[in-house]
């Protein structure tokens, strides 16, 4: 039963460890996109069209899909970390839950504000001016940290279901042999003998001694 309970919350513990590493590998992948192609793609167009197009994406973007693993990541790499310890690989998840923690830390504290700042009204080349570099930047720290949580999980994963092998018994070394059974049976019967008279039964063998020993041993 120990066993079977064991194997149980060893098979959850890795659930929630893939579920993880792939909502962490879900948000490096949305922050990587804005790196790579939303924003330079943006910074070619004009003030009106930039801060009306990222006005729509912050709004559209806030979306039970989007913040189901924008938060889960957090939530799911904590407990991950927390059911992993004393395990191999714990480091490695302890580690990934960090650098995510991280990554939504610098978005709460970086790029919101810069989005509810653009949110409200006023003139697009002063609202662009103030957002446009700030977040930019920010995008690309969050978008490392995620990518790196997301490779420091994955590494605790492999880890987690690498199979674990039990050290093979040492053998006895070769000054300490065992004395056969048989052989101490026959000892104990010799120096038992030796004090009786007749037929001692020893390992299925009688050992007969002359009455004339016990008498040659009072005449003396």
């Amino acid at each position: 039963m120990t066993n079977t309970n064991g194997e149980r919350r060893s098979r959850t513990a890795g659930g929630v460890l893939v579920a993880a590493t792939v909502a962490a590998g879900l948000m490096a992948g949305t922050f990587y996109v804005f790196a790579c192609a939303v924003m330079p793609a943006l910074a070619r167009s004009d003030d009106r069209v930039y801060v009306d197009v990222m006005r729509d994406v912050n709004e559209v973007i806030q979306n039970p899909v989007f913040l189901s693993a924008f938060m889960g990541a957090l939530v799911l790499a904590g407990v991950a970390g927390w059911q992993s310890r004393r395990t191999p690989g714990s480091w490695w998840v302890w580690a990934g839950a960090t650098a995510y923690a991280l990554a939504f830390l610098v978005t709460v504290v970086g790029n919101i504000p810069l989005n509810d700042a653009l949110a409200r009204p006023g003139d697009p080349a002063a609202l662009r001016e103030r957002f446009e570099d700030p977040w930019v930047a920010w995008n690309v720290v969050r978008a490392v940290l995620s990518t790196l949580a997301t490779a420091c999980l994955a590494t605790g994963l492999a880890a987690h279901g690498a199979p674990h092998h039990t050290p093979p018994d040492r053998p006895l070394s070769t000054g300490h042999r065992r004395t056969p059974v048989a052989s101490r049976d026959r000892r104990t019967c010799r120096r038992t003998a030796s004090d009786l008279e007749g037929a001692v039964p020893c390992g299925g063998q009688s050992v007969v001694y002359l009455a004339s020993v016990g008498g040659s041993r009072a005449r003396r």
